[in-house]
């Protein structure tokens, strides 16, 4: 087992302000603790902690969890900040995370993820956080999305309802702002008008599937001061038939007609993007699609093994030209999709969330949040090989308790020297 020098211990009355202040535990501290207290025989910040601990050392179940603490049980008793005698087994993780409320959690840790950020910018300037146009822009652009724990499906108990989650993801920093279930009887559509709220639209250009090209959604976006780029499929036919035959046969005395494209190799393939954005439809759909500012038309081909494949998208946006012009459009489309690749996906490969037993109440919500926390966190530190560097923390221990327990600022400089 790794040994740590004395330095390394994390004790709570050794721990410096910036410590306390800035470490994930002291964030978990301040969530709320449902239990009764009689019994309580684990403080809630050290579950949780716990919880993430295993996972970033590359645990997917709370059964290996449990497990991954019991094998180092001698050593953690020494490094942890809090003193106990024995550690939870799987079936206790599973009774505390029952307990929590998971919008809480994905409330506290997304206002800690974004303090941190601006620290590590701004440091003790924290004036200078307004004046920087590259930190303004890697909090605009926002994804949203659902995705349906599958481990949840096909239970008839009725505390094991089966969970489709709905979530507001910043596709530059890769943080979870806010993430909600779905409703009984209810659609990812039934979400909106909790997950939209004035302080996250405001500013923000809001990107998501076709589902959500709905009047509602437009007009709830550029109510509240926000943009929307959304895609037009067969849920709007009307819409979807109109941006067809404007682009297949746009008129000839068309004077908005920008292009913009990129061409991508690897993986064995080719992949060529052009979009095609204009104004000249704006007056004719502005009395039915709220802000309507441009449309646009994206066409990709792929050339992969001799054969091509070609897919075509219609959208519509409430940014002007002035604002976005064709290549912005472009990126922001493709950034919209790391919501299913750097999110879902890795959530269901790289953590198991798909495999997970984990089905009663509101613990499925909570892991999902936590899922997220783990992902935000390698990208603040800037991870290329997710599985390589779980892998890693599971062989120096030492380093996962630093990440989980000490000051992310910390753990960043000492990674650096």
């Amino acid at each position: 087992m790794h040994s740590i020098t004395t330095t390394d211990h994390i004790q709570a009355s050794g721990r410096t302000k910036e410590e306390e202040a800035l470490s994930l535990y002291q964030s978990f501290e301040q969530v709320t603790d449902y239990r009764h207290k009689r019994g309580v025989r684990y403080p809630l910040a050290l579950v949780l902690s716990l919880v993430v601990l295993g996972k970033v050392a590359g645990m997917t179940s709370l059964v290996g969890i449990a497990e991954w603490v019991r094998l180092r049980q001698d050593w953690l008793k020494q490094t942890l900040p809090c003193s106990c005698a024995s550690f939870p087994c799987a079936s206790t993780y599973g009774k505390v995370l029952r307990r929590v409320e998971a919008e809480e959690v994905t409330h506290l840790l997304s206002a800690w993820l974004t303090r941190l950020s601006a620290l590590r910018r701004c440091g003790a300037e924290p004036s200078r956080l307004f004046s920087q146009e590259e930190a303004r822009e890697a909090h605009v652009h926002l994804a949203l999305d659902g995705k349906t724990l599958r481990g949840t499906l096909g239970h008839a108990a009725p505390d094991q309802g089966s969970q489709h989650l709905v979530a507001l993801y910043e596709a530059q920093t890769g943080v979870v702002l806010a993430q909600q279930v779905v409703p009984d009887k209810g659609n990812e559509i039934s979400l909106e008008a909790t997950l939209l709220t004035p302080s996250l639209v405001q500013g923000r250009i809001i990107t998501a599937d076709a589902l959500h090209t709905q009047l509602a959604c437009c007009s709830a976006i550029t109510r509240y001061g926000g943009h929307y780029l959304l895609i037009a499929k067969a849920n709007q036919p009307t819409l979807e038939e109109d941006l067809r035959l404007f682009f297949s046969e746009p008129p000839l005395d068309c004077r908005d007609w920008r292009k913009a494209r990129t061409c991508n190799k690897g993986h064995g393939r080719l992949e060529v993007r052009e979009l095609v954005a204009s104004t000249e439809l704006n007056e004719f759909l502005g009395t039915r699609w709220p802000g309507v500012e441009q449309v646009f038309c994206l066409t990709r081909t792929v050339l992969q093994r001799g054969q091509v494949r070609i897919q075509m998208a219609y959208g519509i946006s409430s940014l002007a030209p002035r604002h976005a012009c064709a290549s912005r459009l472009l990126a922001l489309v493709r950034a919209h999709w790391r919501i299913e690749n750097r999110l879902h996906y890795r959530r269901d490969v790289t953590l198991g969330e798909d495999r997970s037993q984990v089905r009663t109440g509101r613990a499925p919500h909570v892991l999902a949040a936590l899922n997220n926390l783990v992902l935000a966190l390698f990208d603040f530190l800037g991870v290329q090989n997710v599985p390589q560097y779980m892998r890693l923390l599971d062989a120096q221990p030492h380093q996962a308790v630093r990440l989980v327990f000490r000051s992310l600022l910390t753990f960043t400089k000492s990674l650096s020297e």
